[in-house]
C-alpha cells in the first residue's frame, strides 16, 4: 500500500466519524435562492434573465461568453426579482441573480440517451460544457476545458479523485457507497474521450468499503481499476495523488495533461454522468455540514443557489458557543463572517467549531526548525517563501517555486511558532 504515496504530509485527526455513516438527505429550498455569476474560475458568466421574468428549474440563466467560464442554471421553478451584487463564501462581493422560488419546481424538458455509443467526443465535451459542470472539489475549473487538451492521444491516465483527505469531508465517501455506479457511467464517458487511457479510482486506503464496492462493478471493465493510496494528507490534491499513482511530478506551470493525466474527482464525475446520459445540468451538489458546533451533522444533497442558514436548519442549527465557521475543509477552505451566503458549485462543506484555534495563538518568530519543509508535499521551503509573498517579491517568489504550492495547509499546521505561511503564500499564489 504504501508504495501509492508521495513524500511529505501530515497526519491530523480525519473527524469524519461524525458524519461518514450518515446517508445523503436531499433537501429543497424555502425561500429566495442567489446564482453569484463567477461560481468558477475564470469569466464570469453573463445573465441572460431580466428582473421579472419567469424560469423554470434546469433553466440556463447565465450563459458563458468565453472558453474558460461556465453558464448558471436555476435549480427552482420561479421568479427573478434582482440582479445585484451579493456576498459569496469566500467573502467576495460578486454580481448575482436572485430567484423568488414558487415552491412547485417546474422543470424544463431534460433530453435522455441510451448509450454514450450514439454520442460523438465532440457531442461528449458540447453536453458538458452545456450543463456548467466544473471541478466540485477544487478551484472550479470549467470541466470542459479539461477535458479538451491539445493532444488527447497522449493522456494515458483518467484518475477519479476519490481520496477525499480532508478533515471532516464525506459527501465523496457517501457518493461511493450510494452513487457507485454513475461514478463509473461518470469515468465510461470520460474514457470514450481517450482512446489511450486506463481509468483509475484513486481511493484512500482507510476506505475498505468503497474499494470493495467499485472493485466488484468494474470487474468486467478492462480499462478500470481501483488503487489504494496511503491514507495520508494532502493525498487528495492533484499532484500529490498524480504522483502517487504514476510517479509523475507535476511541477508549474505543468498542468496534468502534460503528463499524460486527467483528473476529477467524485462529485465532478457524477455530474459529468447526469449531463451526459440525463441530459440534466449542473443544479445541485452534496455537501458535508460538520464540526463539533453543529447539532445535527450530515450529508445533504442541495440545489446551489440555497442559503447556507437553510442548510444550517436542516443539521440542526448552530450551538450558542461557536466561534468560527468555514466554507469547505478545515485545511484549505475559508473561514466565513457571515451564514447568509449561498452554496455554490464549489461549496464542499460548511463546518463550525465551538473553538477557534487559529484565533487563540498568536504567530512569534520563526525558529528555522524545518518542520514546514518536512511536511511539506511540493517539496519547497514554505518559510522562506512565505517571506518572499511578505514582501511582494515576485523574483525571489518564483524562483523558489512558491508557485508549486498546492495550498494544502500542512506548513502552517506544522509550525510551532504559529505562522500563517499557507496564507501568505496562496494570496501571493493569487497575485500573480
Amino acid at each position: 500500500m504504501s508504495f501509492f504515496t508521495f513524500k511529505g504530509d501530515i497526519r491530523p485527526s480525519d473527524a469524519k466519524e461524525m458524519t461518514k455513516h450518515k446517508a445523503i438527505v436531499e433537501l429543497k429550498p424555502q425561500k429566495e435562492l442567489v446564482y453569484p455569476l463567477s461560481q468558477h474560475f475564470g469569466e464570469p458568466a453573463k445573465p441572460i434573465v431580466k428582473v421579472k421574468d419567469e424560469v423554470k428549474r434546469g433553466q440556463m440563466i447565465a450563459k458563458a461568453n468565453e472558453f474558460v467560464s461556465a453558464p448558471i442554471f436555476s435549480s427552482v421553478s420561479g421568479v427573478v426579482t434582482k440582479i445585484e451584487p451579493r456576498f459569496t463564501p469566500t467573502g467576495e462581493k460578486v454580481d448575482s441573480i436572485i430567484i423568488e422560488n414558487d415552491e412547485k419546481y417546474e422543470e424544463v424538458e431534460f433530453i435522455k440517451v441510451k448509450s454514450i455509443d450514439t454520442l460523438s467526443k465532440k457531442d461528449i465535451i458540447g453536453k458538458v460544457q452545456q450543463a456548467g459542470i466544473v471541478g466540485l472539489g477544487g478551484v472550479g475549473f470549467p470541466t470542459h476545458v479539461k477535458l479538451s487538451p491539445t493532444e488527447p492521444n497522449k493522456i494515458e491516465y483518467v484518475i477519479a479523485n476519490c481520496a477525499e483527505s480532508e478533515p471532516y469531508l464525506t459527501g465523496d465517501y457517501r457518493r461511493m457507497l450510494e452513487n457507485p455506479e454513475e461514478l463509473i457511467s461518470g469515468m465510461n464517458i470520460i474514457l470514450k474521450l481517450f482512446d489511450n487511457a486506463s481509468g483509475i479510482f484513486g481511493i484512500e486506503d482507510n476506505k475498505p468499503d468503497c474499494i470493495e464496492k467499485l472493485n466488484a462493478l468494474i470487474k468486467d471493465e478492462p480499462r478500470m481499476k481501483v488503487v489504494a493510496v496511503k491514507t495520508k494528507y494532502p493525498q487528495g490534491a492533484e499532484s500529490q495523488l498524480i504522483y502517487a499513482i504514476t510517479k509523475r511530478a507535476l511541477k508549474y506551470p505543468l498542468a496534468p495533461k502534460d503528463v499524460g493525466c486527467i483528473v476529477n474527482n467524485v462529485e465532478t464525475m457524477v455530474a459529468i454522468h447526469n449531463a451526459v446520459i440525463n441530459g440534466v445540468p449542473l443544479m445541485e451538489r452534496v455537501v458535508t455540514v460538520s464540526g463539533d458546533g453543529i447539532n445535527e451533522p450530515g450529508n445533504f444533497k442541495i440545489p446551489i443557489g440555497t442559503n447556507h442558514n437553510e442548510l444550517i436548519e436542516a443539521a440542526g442549527g448552530l450551538k450558542e458557543n461557536v466561534e468560527k465557521i468555514i466554507s469547505g475543509g478545515p485545511m484549505m477552505g475559508f473561514a466565513m463572517f457571515t451564514t447568509d451566503v449561498p452554496i455554490t458549485k464549489t461549496s464542499a462543506a460548511f463546518l463550525a467549531f465551538t473553538y477557534d484555534e487559529v484565533a487563540a495563538v498568536t504567530p512569534s518568530a520563526c525558529i528555522n526548525c524545518g518542520r514546514c519543509v518536512s511536511a511539506c508535499p511540493s517539496r519547497i521551503i514554505p518559510s522562506r517563501v512565505a517571506k518572499f509573498a511578505e514582501l511582494k517579491d515576485s523574483t525571489q517568489f518564483e524562483k523558489y517555486s512558491g508557485m508549486d504550492c498546492v495550498g494544502c495547509g500542512n506548513c502552517s499546521f506544522a509550525c510551532p511558532a504559529k505562522k500563517h505561511l499557507k496564507q501568505a503564500i496562496s494570496a501571493m499564489k493569487k497575485l500573480l
